[in-house]
């Protein structure tokens, strides 16, 4: 197998992405799951985590099935992707479905993750704060607006509790970065993150 599932699995996206632009700056989708794929390369040599990374937004932005990808890919390339795909409540306004569909994905990385896992969700991760931070600093908050959830304080949230379900990985650069990005993003103070805590982000929302 080796490196040539990565090498099919990048044509792959290529195709099935196309120009499909990315939510928020705009910038071509395939260029993200490049990014994530190079992310989790820090973390494993494992060529099907690999390729999984480069595919985990091919069923939910692309119309890729899950079969599809088990076909031509295997059983452990599709099951990493599946871990990074989310319900989108087809039928309902995506601004309103979020924060189920946040929490659902947050309850299934806290289920605990092997480290092909973490590095999968890691490295779509990390790919995403950085896209935050670059907005942060052209547009400030008006960088919310570009997405379905437009409080801030959700997105601090999400991010600090997948941070939480990443612990295993917390002695990597990677995390480490992805860490400091949370802070930075999100202006977190000296007293250390706490959105992560279901009864404090209660607080936030009253």
């Amino acid at each position: 197998m080796g490196l040539d599932i990565l090498s099919e699995a990048m044509g792959f996206a290529i195709a099935a992405h196309g120009g499909q632009p990315r939510k928020g700056d705009g910038s071509p989708m395939i260029l993200h799951a490049m990014e994530a794929a190079a992310i989790a390369a820090t973390l494993t040599r494992d060529p099907e985590v690999l390729a999984a990374a480069v595919l985990h937004d091919t069923v939910e932005d692309a119309g890729i099935s899950l079969e599809q990808l088990r076909r031509q890919f295997g059983d452990r390339v599709a099951r990493l992707v599946a871990l990074e795909t989310e319900d989108k409540c087809r039928g309902v306004a995506p601004e309103l479905s979020w924060r189920g569909r946040k929490e659902q994905t947050v309850a299934r990385l806290q289920g605990g993750l092997d480290r092909g896992e973490a590095a999968v969700v890691l490295g779509d991760k990390l790919s995403n704060m950085r896209a935050f931070y670059r907005g942060k600093l052209k547009l400030g908050p008006k960088m919310w607006e570009l997405f379905n959830q437009k409080d801030p304080r959700q997105h601090h949230w999400y991010y600090r509790s997948i941070a939480c379900a990443l612990e295993s990985l917390a002695d990597t650069p990677a995390w480490r970065e992805y860490d400091w990005l949370i802070g930075q993003v999100f202006e977190e103070g000296d007293e250390g993150p706490s959105p992560g805590r279901p009864e404090e982000t209660a607080k936030e929302e009253e």
